[in-house]
């Protein structure tokens, strides 16, 4: 059950504070024998004692949105204080809870805003707004989204699709429009990646980037998202780990009192949250270990200490730094004050004052009452989830089209990079099921454990290919595989391309774009997901369509 209340500031000790600036990783799965990730995540009698012993918060990964929902209500009722507990969701909640509404990535609704941005701006509205709705029902009360970094590099592995857009005017209105629908419930919000990390090539989940731009680029193109998001009320800003020497010459964003104090706090006058990136990724842990970054964090004005390695050192070794004299206690105590007030917003709760309540009606925990159904996946938010993939897919049918001239059996070629990691390309997806309606029976996934073939030994026929290709963290790919360049050159070459379908990245349709011969079809979608996948491919194969007997047209 949800506390009532959190502590006054000095009935706790300092290890007590130092806890609470502190967020862990853990499953979303009930099961230690479901752990997917044990190097980070714990099993549950050590999260249970972690949560015991007073971490702030708890960010989840993997499993149901029922599951999560059961999970959050552990967490909660472990703990003394209440919990902020939150996820990476900036796709909507189904992006990491199977079950929810999972939307295209944020740059399908810059798509829409090239040609209209009220549109835009009212689908971003709507995003925010459904996503905080099913986060809440599940019992996340904080959302590390949105992205506001401008990604004006096609080249980035980890922003990528992920920003709202190429411009700092577009991701700033669309970030706004984010932000004022989530509000419209009780739950915070975090712009990130403060300063900026769009034009990057380099993964931070793997090496430290550095970016060389100077002040008047920075203030140009990556502070004005920022500026946008803070007065728009956003609750929390999370940092990069990124260098960029015009701010700081010797340390990282995330470890910089120059960026996060000086910049963050001062120049853009921020009073919320400061929140780190997380303190597992290659760029910080790799220089600095789980002690020393955590201890660098606190001095630069960081107030939440995301995903440290080994928690209870963390602590330590914050605490050793403070009886030391390196940090002041006034310096924790800011900092636990600011958690007091977000909490106040995100977990029903009040410091006992004269004042009550930060709200007074918190809704009721869904489980108990049985609407977790009612509150997950709504007809409306599948509608505007569809209208969102529809109004930002790209696509073209020429007239002749190789598709009009398939006779016999075709191929159809999907490239993903990982099947073991793929969830969306079961055997009734749409990618898989629908082509074959048209002749194209034969299919063959490749990814990134296929072993080389030869293709000059592949048996000639007409091909559907269909690339799910976006940017991927903690492996540094920001577009085409070797694979799928291969592919696409040798069905280009033998005259076996008959239709693309690109999921994920616009910048690997635009590669292709040039070479593609003027009659063969494609058709690009930001999703990946199976809705997606039926939307694009209902797109591509429509012409046939009307050709079909009326006895075999069906949905798949």
């Amino acid at each position: 059950m949800m506390k009532t209340f959190l502590p006054n500031l000095d009935t706790l000790t300092l290890q007590q504070q130092v806890a609470q600036m502190v967020v862990v990783r853990a499953s979303g799965f009930l099961f230690d024998h479901e752990i997917q990730y044990p190097i980070w995540e714990p099993p549950a009698a050590t999260l249970q004692h972690w949560v015991e012993l007073g971490v702030g918060g708890v960010i989840l990964l993997g499993a149901s949105a029922g599951e999560i929902a059961l999970r959050t209500q552990q967490l909660q009722s472990w703990a003394s204080i209440p919990l902020l507990i939150c996820a990476d969701v900036e796709e909507g909640v189904g992006q990491r809870f199977s079950g929810a509404t999972w939307f295209p990535p944020p740059m399908s609704i810059a798509e829409i805003a090239k040609n209209d941005l009220p549109l835009a701006c009212h689908y971003a509205e709507q995003m925010g707004r459904i996503t905080a709705e099913e986060s809440l029902a599940i019992g996340l009360n904080w959302l590390l989204s949105p992205t506001v970094d401008v990604n004006n590099n096609p080249d980035n592995p980890v922003i990528n699709v992920r920003a709202f857009g190429e411009t700092p005017e577009i991701v700033s209105e669309l970030a706004i429009a984010f932000i004022r629908g989530a509000h419209q419930h009780p739950i915070l919000t975090t712009a990130k990646h403060f300063p900026g990390h769009g034009d990057t090539s380099i993964d931070s989940h793997l090496e430290l980037p550095v970016i060389l731009h100077d002040r008047d680029r920075l203030e140009q193109i990556e502070f004005p998202p920022f500026k946008a998001a803070i007065s728009a009320g956003v609750d929390a800003v999370m940092s990069a780990h990124l260098q960029i020497p015009a701010l700081d010459p010797n340390y990282p964003a995330t470890l910089s009192p120059k960026v996060l104090t000086d910049e963050l706090r001062h120049n853009l006058r921020f009073e919320g949250l400061v929140v780190t990136d997380a303190l597992v990724m290659g760029a910080i842990a790799n220089r600095y270990g789980t002690e020393e970054a955590c201890v660098l964090a606190v001095e630069a004005g960081a107030d939440i200490l995301l995903m440290p390695l080994e928690p209870e050192k963390a602590i330590l070794a914050v605490c050793e730094a403070v009886e030391s004299g390196r940090i002041s206690r006034d310096r924790i105590q800011a900092s636990v004050e600011r958690l007091w007030r977000a909490k106040q917003k995100a977990c029903a709760v009040s410091i006992p004052s004269e004042e009550g309540h930060a709200w007074e009606n918190p809704p009721e925990p869904v489980l108990e009452t049985n609407r977790l159904t009612e509150k997950i996946a709504q007809p409306e938010a599948l509608s505007i989830n569809a209208e969102l993939l529809r109004h930002s897919m790209r696509s073209h049918y020429p007239n002749p089209s190789r598709l009009d001239s398939l006779s016999g059996i075709g191929c159809n070629l999907a490239i993903v990079d990982s099947i073991l990691d793929c969830d969306f390309l079961g055997r009734t997806a749409p990618a898989i099921a629908f082509p074959s309606r048209f002749g194209f029976t034969q299919t063959q996934i490749v990814d990134r454990h296929t072993p080389h073939i030869d293709l000059s030994n592949r048996d000639s026929s007409p091909t559907v290919l269909q690339l799910f290709i976006r940017g991927n963290p903690f492996r540094g790919i920001a577009g085409l595989t070797q694979a799928a360049q291969d592919w696409f050159t040798f069905l280009l070459n033998t005259n076996q391309l008959y239709a693309i379908a690109v999921y994920g990245s616009p910048y690997v349709l635009d590669r292709f774009l040039p070479n593609l011969p003027p009659d063969v079809p494609y058709v690009f979608s930001y999703g990946q997901m199976q809705t997606a996948q039926e939307i694009a491919l209902e797109t591509l194969f429509q012409p046939l369509t009307s050709q079909q007997p009326k006895s075999g047209v069906g949905h798949s």
